[in-house]
């Protein structure tokens, strides 16, 4: 069951962080994002009630470190998705979030199979295929000039805010129920709503939906995530939650045309490949 939770997790995960970047190319990304969030919080209101906890302050206190790490991650993300291309930024991050739990849970004693390390290697193989781009100075293909894609340093960030978000809440207790994810969502609305203070948040009807059914998808995919880590090894819930650029590269291919190079569509290959010799090594 946790391993389904997982990869549900993935698939909403996904298609919210597909809406985001596609709200993000028509409004600011720190409104999206604090409409968004304030969007998830009719969910955990109802998912409060259903699944109810006994928080202790120390679960609170991680998921205040998730909020942190998760609104980092996500304003980062929704920019590279906005200036970039969706199929891969979405890969890179995910790429940047599994290798770093992954790492960390090696540091903590568990020893890493080949498989593990070879998915690794793979895996920063990925990175630097999807992050080149034909060179527009160098109109000729066979000239081999090649320029990194645009986000690709905001993927990167955004992919270890994220892994980082993905550590701490697995670090709540299961007696706390989803209240760890209140502690998380409350203040990264404080954070982007003290940024947003400044700017003011104006987005049109259309966007507005967008932003909101954004909010709603990536609540219900956090409480999946949470409810995943809990029941089965944080190595394998991790990397089946972030196969969620599978969800966004679909979206974008059906609904905004995104095409890739060879060589980005052998790195995107090679980043799922990665994930997926990671999760069955573990």
């Amino acid at each position: 069951m946790a391993y389904f939770l997982a990869l549900a997790s993935a698939a909403l995960y996904g298609a919210a962080d597909f809406l985001g970047g596609l709200a993000s190319r028509q409004a600011s990304t720190i409104a999206i994002v604090l409409v968004s969030q304030a969007a998830g919080l009719a969910p955990l209101a109802l998912l409060l009630f259903v699944l109810p906890g006994t928080p202790s302050g120390q679960d609170f206190t991680w998921g205040a470190i998730a909020g942190l790490a998760g609104s980092a991650g996500v304003a980062l993300l929704y920019r590279a998705l906005a200036i970039g291309t969706m199929s891969i930024v979405a890969p890179t991050t995910a790429v940047c979030a599994v290798m770093l739990p992954v790492l960390v849970e090696g540091l903590r004693g568990e020893r890493l199979p080949p498989v593990t390390q070879g998915g690794i290697a793979l895996a920063i193989v990925a990175i630097v295929l999807v992050s080149q781009q034909d060179s527009p100075e160098s109109p000729d293909p066979r000239s081999g000039r090649r320029i990194f894609s645009a986000g690709i340093g905001l993927a990167l960030a955004s992919g270890v805010a994220i892994g980082l978000f993905f550590l701490a809440l697995a670090q709540t207790s299961a007696a706390a129920g989803l209240w760890p994810l209140l502690a998380s969502r409350g203040l990264s609305m404080l954070v982007f709503g003290a940024i947003a203070g400044s700017q003011g948040v104006r987005l049109d009807r259309h966007v507005l939906k967008i932003a909101v059914a954004c909010g709603v998808l990536d609540m219900l995919a956090n409480a999946l995530y949470l409810l995943a880590s809990r029941g089965g090894p944080l190595s394998i819930v991790v990397t089946l939650a972030s196969l969620y650029p599978a969800s966004t590269v679909v979206l974008a291919r059906v609904v905004q045309g995104e095409r890739l190079s060879r060589r980005q569509g052998i790195g995107v290959a090679c980043a799922l490949a990665a994930v997926a010799l990671i999760v069955s090594s573990s």
